[in-house]
């Protein structure tokens, strides 16, 4: 129970990736802020709950929970949120932001040349923007608490070119992710709060399977590539979650994990 008596704050947690970090640090004691766009999200892609909602999954797990349904490049909505987490629980301890993706409908054109405005300032909102607003309104109390933790959700796509020029948009929104986590780091660390990031890769959430990850032609053409030889499953990322949420990285702040089975090789 590393982390009893804290309390955590998971955007985008009603499914996939972000509904395991929910119910990961639940487990380790935390009482759980849950934010989504939609809570009842994971009915999009058919991702089973063993309650009928996240919120009774943690409280279930003997933890306390708040689901509250904000969206993140909403600036005032945002600072709302932490408003209605400071006023239940008095506190927050640690915040995780899961909330993006690469979400333009299959067939946009995403290439560094002829992305439309509209499409990009759309990703950049949803990804990288929504991360700074909630970065922004959760240092406040955690400066004051003298004590924080922060973990921002990346991906293995901010790390490398593709070597192609496409899906430019979502690359460059990660990439950005990377780089104010550590900019915001610097700032933090004298409050002893630790801001760091992880960068997921091929992982089997829930949307990724919807949309084919799982199927034979993708695994046949993205396995090779990862010397771990199996694509990622949501648990793999909130283990590497734990660790940035707990005391047991105290003294690393500023960093992004790749959790890719090592396909982003440096």
């Amino acid at each position: 129970m590393k982390l009893d008596g804290k309390v955590a704050l998971v955007t985008g947690g009603a499914r996939g990736l972000g509904r395991a970090y929910v119910l990961h640090l639940a487990g380790l004691g935390a009482d759980v802020v849950i934010n989504d766009i939609k809570l009842n999200a994971a009915d999009e892609y058919d991702e089973e709950l063993s309650a009928n909602t996240v919120t009774e999954e943690v409280e279930n797990l003997g933890r306390s929970a708040l689901g509250i349904e904000a969206d993140v490049t909403d600036e005032a909505a945002v600072k709302d949120m932490l408003d209605q987490t400071i006023e239940r629980f008095g506190r927050l301890d640690v915040l995780v932001n899961n909330a993006g993706g690469s979400l333009l409908p299959r067939g946009t054109e995403q290439s560094a040349s002829l992305v439309a405005a509209d499409d990009y300032n759309f990703i950049m909102d949803i990804n990288l923007s929504g991360t700074i607003f909630c970065c922004q309104a959760a240092s406040e109390p955690m400066r004051k608490a003298g004590a924080g933790k922060i973990v921002n959700v990346a991906s293995q796509a901010g790390l490398w070119s593709g070597r192609n020029g496409g899906g430019m948009p979502y690359k460059v929104a990660k990439a950005g992710i990377v780089q104010y986590t550590r900019v915001l780091a610097a700032e933090l660390g004298p409050f002893n709060i630790q801001v760091n990031a992880i960068a997921p890769g091929f992982i089997l959430s829930s949307r990724a399977i919807a949309q084919g990850r799982d199927s034979e032609e993708t695994r046949s053409r993205l396995l090779p590539d990862i010397p771990m030889g199996r694509l990622g499953v949501p648990e793999d990322c909130a283990r590497v979650v734990e660790f940035l949420a707990t005391d047991l990285s105290d003294y690393v702040t500023g960093q992004c994990i790749p959790v890719c089975g090592g396909y982003v090789a440096f």
